[in-house]
């Protein structure tokens, strides 16, 4: 007759019990422990548009501090969903770290354009979508004048995006005026002539000319007498005194 079990097995099932008893005591008491602290990181590396006091609210759910928390009660979808709610951020990512620390790692939004309308002035992040303004921090983009609506939102926040994603252009386009006939006027930060950019069609190759042309012209003092610089013709820069 076979023995199905030995000492051998007995031992084992013992040891399994043991570290399952282990496993299952320490399980608990790790979520019955409290919280070490709350750290706020941004992404950008600089607290811009929203201060790391007030992630920090959403993330210890306006408690005094995060040792009061335990780490059962903790929520992280929920804590997540709050400060990705809040208008000026992109995303936020929440976790707890081995050592207890609750952290919360934030993208904040990017605006690409301050639109000026009659009664309210707001910004265009990069994903297109309406940012409000912040009482701590006024981005450096360009001021938009004139209406956007449905048929021309989409092309313009692709022109938006590509002035930010250039250095150059970043720097020097100030001002954008968007004209009935849907033509784009713009402005330079260092002259005084208007840009005629047109529709917006072939504008990576406009932009393309413009800063061409740019680079020679600055050279010839002349450019300074320029009162309008025509893009319009992909072949070529008009320029008119």
């Amino acid at each position: 007759m076979k023995k199905y079990f030995s000492w051998t097995n007995i031992r084992l099932l013992l040891i399994l019990l043991v570290v399952c008893f282990l496993y299952s005591f320490m399980s608990k008491r790790n979520e019955n422990r409290k919280l070490q602290k709350a750290t706020v990181e941004f992404l950008d590396g600089e607290q811009l548009f929203v201060t790391h006091e007030t992630v920090n609210k959403l993330l210890i759910e306006n408690k005094k501090d995060a040792s009061s928390i335990q780490k059962v009660a903790l929520d992280l979808n929920n804590l997540e969903n709050a400060i990705n709610r809040h208008e000026m951020v992109e995303n936020a990512e929440v976790f707890v770290s081995v050592d207890g620390n609750l952290k919360a790692v934030v993208k904040q939004k990017t605006p690409v354009a301050r639109v000026f309308e009659s009664h309210d002035s707001y910004y265009i992040d990069y994903k297109g979508t309406k940012m409000p303004l912040s009482s701590i921090h006024t981005a450096r983009v360009p001021l938009v004048s004139g209406e956007i609506n449905v048929n021309n939102s989409k092309k313009l926040d692709e022109l938006f995006r590509i002035i930010h994603n250039d250095e150059f252009l970043k720097k020097n386009i100030i001002g954008i005026q968007i004209m009935p006939s849907g033509s784009l006027i713009m402005k330079n930060r260092n002259f005084e002539y208007d840009i005629e950019f047109g529709k917006t069609i072939n504008m990576e190759r406009k932009f393309k000319n413009y800063k061409a042309f740019l680079q020679k012209a600055v050279l010839d003092s002349s450019i300074y007498s320029y009162k309008n610089i025509n893009l319009k013709f992909t072949q070529q820069v008009v320029c008119t005194k």
